[in-house]
């Protein structure tokens, strides 16, 4: 077993952490009119559909609504209608279940944030529902959540890079390593003992949360 296993890296963000747990949502139902209403009220671009107690069926975006904007004064060709059926069958729809992208691609509170961006990123959508296990709602996160972390304190992540990573890795050595933290970027400098282990101190370092970049200046004991 190598030193990296007896190591723990930082305990990471989760979507719980950044998502906004108030969310604007329509039922099935909701008329065109209705839904368009809200999003101008409460300033979104896409909301969840629920049905029952909460549970998540799909998503209505403002690309979905602008289907019938596009098709308002001109019938697309029956070659066309072939390629968009789903966006055409849109155009025609008045209801958010005929409007809607379903099913809704969801993701559950306690995944991590680089699990959400990549879900993001594969499904190319620009925010997921939260949801418990039954699938009802419990927020929602977007890409700007995700980048909040970014936003963290230079001085709090030198701090977790200090308690998790140095003090943790370099116990006997570790008062002659330092942690400078600037706009997001780590440096650490010094001389450590066990020169073999400062890969591995750069590694975990870049699992902070909020970490931009890592320089690693550090260097082991000088040869006897």
């Amino acid at each position: 077993m190598s030193d990296e296993d007896f190591v723990m890296a930082p305990t990471p963000y989760t979507v719980n952490d950044v998502m906004t747990k108030t969310v604007v949502a329509v039922t099935r139902d909701a008329q065109f009119k209705e839904i368009v209403a809200a999003m101008e009220q409460w300033k979104v671009t896409a909301m969840p559909v629920l049905e029952g107690e909460g549970r998540v069926v799909g998503v209505i975006s403002e690309a979905d609504l602008l289907t019938k904007e596009e098709f308002h004064d001109t019938e697309p060709g029956l070659i066309e209608q072939m390629q968009r059926l789903g966006d055409t069958a849109k155009a025609a729809g008045v209801s958010a279940e005929e409007l809607m992208t379903a099913p809704a691609i969801t993701i559950h509170a306690d995944a991590t944030l680089p699990q959400a961006a990549r879900v993001m990123a594969r499904q190319q959508v620009k925010r997921l529902p939260v949801v418990d296990a039954a699938g009802n709602l419990q927020g929602i996160v977007s890409r700007a959540d995700l980048l909040k972390v970014f936003l963290r304190p230079d001085d709090d992540i030198a701090v977790e890079i200090r308690r998790d990573v140095v003090d943790r890795l370099f116990t006997v050595s570790r008062r002659g390593v330092r942690v400078e933290v600037t706009d997001g970027v780590v440096t650490l400098t010094g001389s450590v003992r066990d020169s073999g282990l400062i890969p591995v101190a750069a590694r975990l370092a870049q699992t902070v949360e909020g970490v931009v970049g890592v320089k690693c200046d550090l260097t082991g004991p000088p040869p006897e």
